[in-house]
């Protein structure tokens, strides 16, 4: 048996369920809140449409017929899926519950994230996080490919379809072993660079590249030999005095709390940061809600870590 035109409405189910458990087209029609000859004429359809007889009717009454019961706990479950489609639809349309996709690079993530997600949390109940780290370059591919929903991450440069929304710009510190000549100082000079073995992560991250630009800048020489696979693990180099290295403020912040065998300073007169942005499709159908969130985020930062970062943008 071959089904005529489309798939039975709704409505036309909801009809169907309702007169099975009244057993009278009138009571209801009446609860339905149409008329009798409205609500027999879309039976008649649905069954014409089904090639099958759904009630026997006689004078003394409307019973289901043997088809119609076998439908009925079916067409329940119709009406059920669809109550809960809508439901599920408006609390997302009012911001109810929704989880949002975010890819963040590893040396950024574990060091930032803890001190943002309990408080946007607290502010956006309805708001939740499934986290993914990736570098920058793969965040940016994997946004544009529906794989993210959002990414934060250092900027990678501008693209047509993508919005960026800048939030911090975060500061990358000189670290040398305690017992390095240049250790005591909080600011080193430039010219006092010349030469340094300088430790950086793995060439698939943002960050090596950037270690290399600084290196290329003021004539130290980047270590090829020996790359972390982490900033745990660039750290660890940098102690048992397998050369220098940069590293990210925000790792500074929440991991070097008693940096004994490391000292951390400054380049003089030479800031080396990287600015940290939040970053969607601009064909994304909850634009404003990832703008509330950025702006939500720069706030928590500037109350967080302020010490740390440089916000960027507060009052745009």
């Amino acid at each position: 048996m071959q089904l005529n035109g489309k798939n039975p409405s709704i409505n036309q189910i909801r009809y169907f369920v309702t007169v099975a458990k009244y057993l009278s087209f009138r009571q209801a029609a009446t609860f339905l809140g149409i008329s009798q000859p409205t609500l027999t004429s879309q039976i008649n359809a649905l069954e014409s449409h089904l090639g099958l007889v759904l009630f026997e009717r006689s004078r003394t009454g409307t019973l289901l017929s043997a088809q119609g019961k076998l439908l009925f706990n079916a067409a329940e479950e119709v009406l059920a899926a669809s109550q809960r489609f809508s439901e599920t639809a408006r609390d997302l349309a009012e911001g109810e519950v929704v989880t949002y996709r975010l890819g963040i690079p590893p040396t950024l993530g574990p060091y930032l994230l803890p001190h943002v997600l309990p408080e946007l949390h607290k502010q956006k109940p309805g708001l939740r996080f499934y986290v993914r780290e990736a570098a920058p370059q793969a965040l940016q591919h994997g946004l544009l490919h529906g794989e993210y929903d959002l990414i934060l991450s250092p900027l990678v440069g501008e693209h047509s379809q993508l919005i960026n929304r800048p939030l911090f710009k975060e500061p990358l510190k000189f670290v040398i072993p305690s017992d390095h000549p240049l250790a005591g100082n909080a600011f080193v000079k430039p010219h006092q660079l010349r030469g340094e073995k300088v430790l950086t992560l793995e060439d698939r991250h943002h960050f090596h590249h950037q270690v290399q630009h600084i290196c290329d800048k003021i004539g130290a020489s980047l270590q090829r030999d020996y790359e972390g696979t982490s900033l745990d693990t660039l750290r660890q180099m940098v102690v048992m005095g397998m050369g220098v290295a940069f590293l990210p403020g925000l790792y500074i912040h929440s991991e070097l709390h008693h940096p004994e065998a490391l000292h951390v300073c400054e380049i003089d007169s030479m800031p080396i940061e990287r600015q940290h942005a939040l970053t969607w499709r601009n064909t994304a159908p909850d634009r404003q809600t990832f703008r509330e969130i950025s702006e939500i985020i720069r706030h928590i930062i500037a109350t967080r870590l302020s010490g740390a970062v440089k916000i960027v943008g507060l009052d745009d």
